[in-house]
């Protein structure tokens, strides 16, 4: 009989699972390496691509990504923290994000990174006075992250162009150059602005870099700031659905070269950061998850599996106006055709734990292991692993044809130990 299992870089599903147990995730490094090397090799030098490791903090995915040659984008201590063991030279890393803490903007000094992206006047002043206070050798760097006026095109989820929690809004920034000429130990590096995420059209990531190009040039001459860095975000998608396709890797990064060189012509000496996080990531993530029970409920088929939405919030549309199937398959019998429509869903006690509905595939039985595709990024660490106690699942890397462990599964012990008991009185 023809093996029909899937594989991972010439490993078989089955031994992985054999050897780490259900659910899981398995995240294969050439797969990040391709994606990360066609968005690098089409960019200019000038332009540095930064992982946002809010896609996928796992540690060794991080590293893995660094020895790639990216920088890092960061947005808690513990990610700061992560990008560092990592082995993120300070240099090459940036943090941001509405509501620092003053322990992260302590963090950050010390750290001495490459720019702290500052989203309120009242933020630029609290890291000045503790700047001043840290005893540490010359300014802080810092990047002035603007809502501008200017409504993104195409994108999943807005992040700017509106009445936003992020950055200041562009008409108050022109108004505040005393106050940036007023600060003594943080240093104006440059601009940032992020529109939105999942762009699925090379024009709109395109349109949305030179937009924000075009505000930064008209801040840094208001406001007498040296552009020496511009972050114009990103926001690259991936497609998921039926119906959607990947950009063009080819024309996003052709055309954010023109924006550039346009650019460059006033700004020869600027920097440019793309940031860049569920590209890079998300198709070489697969969630694993094995077939506990096969049934009928009023004409209806279910898989009930070990994993949901505990796990994996994205793929069952927790969040989304429209249920929609993550693309999905029998991993053990890859290959084979597709003969009955299932509802697949997890272990938990809530009719909203769906994997998949009515998705065609070929007959299961308890026991058979099923893949949820393009799982890579926003899996465990988005999603509401202690709902039920039931924890996180284990996360495997594959690299150079060996399946690593790079998170162990979560225990009832894990789950139990940051938990004090009070002493109840009969």
């Amino acid at each position: 009989m023809t093996d029909q299992q899937a594989r991972f870089q010439g490993l078989p599903v089955s031994g992985i699972t054999e050897e780490f147990g259900t659910p899981l995730f398995v995240y294969d490094t050439d797969t990040i390496r391709a994606d990360y090397g066609r968005l690098r090799a089409g960019l200019r030098p000038s332009v540095d691509v930064y992982y946002s490791l809010k896609a996928n903090p796992n540690l060794s995915v991080a590293a893995f990504l660094r020895t790639l040659g990216a920088g890092a984008e960061v947005s808690s201590e513990a990610e700061l923290v992560t990008a560092l063991r990592a082995g993120f030279a300070p240099e090459d890393v940036i943090f941001l994000g509405p509501g620092k803490t003053a322990g992260e903007l302590e963090a950050c000094v010390r750290a001495r990174i490459r720019a702290v992206v500052c989203e309120s006047l009242r933020e630029l002043r609290t890291l000045d006075a503790l700047a001043a206070r840290s005893g540490t050798p010359g300014p802080v760097s810092v990047l002035l992250r603007v809502n501008p006026a200017l409504a993104a095109t195409g994108s999943g989820l807005a992040m700017g162009g509106r009445p936003r929690q992020f950055g200041i809004d562009a008409d108050l920034l022109r108004r505040s150059r005393a106050e940036l000429a007023a600060l003594r130990h943080v240093r104006v590096e440059g601009i940032h602005a992020y529109l939105g995420t999942r762009f699925l059209r090379a024009q709109d990531v395109v349109q949305n870099t030179r937009g924000i190009l075009a505000e930064a040039d008209r801040l840094g001459a208001e406001l007498g700031i040296p552009l020496r860095t511009v972050d114009f975000g990103g926001g690259i998608g991936v497609a998921y659905f039926d119906g959607e396709n990947d950009p063009d890797p080819g024309e996003i990064t052709d055309g954010i070269n023109a924006a550039v060189d346009d650019f460059a012509r006033d700004h020869p000496d600027c920097r440019y950061i793309l940031e860049a996080g569920r590209c890079l990531t998300a198709a070489s993530g697969t969630y694993v998850v094995r077939a506990l029970d096969v049934k009928e409920s009023m004409g209806e088929t279910f898989v009930v599996t070990d994993g949901g939405t505990h796990h994996h919030m994205a793929a069952v549309g927790v969040g989304s106006f429209v249920r929609r199937n993550f693309p999905l398959r029998v991993l053990n019998r890859h290959g084979a055709p597709a003969t009955t429509r299932y509802t697949v869903t997890g272990p938990l006690c809530t009719p909203a734990d769906i994997l998949a509905k009515q998705v065609a595939l070929p007959e299961i039985r308890p026991g058979d292991l099923l893949g949820v595709e393009r799982s890579g990024a926003y899996g465990p660490t988005a999603s509401p692993g202690l709902f039920l106690s039931r924890g996180y699942p284990a996360e495997v890397l594959v690299h150079e044809g060996r399946a690593h462990l790079v998170r162990r599964r979560d225990t009832v012990d894990d789950l139990l130990s940051a938990q004090r008991l009070v002493e109840f009185r009969p």
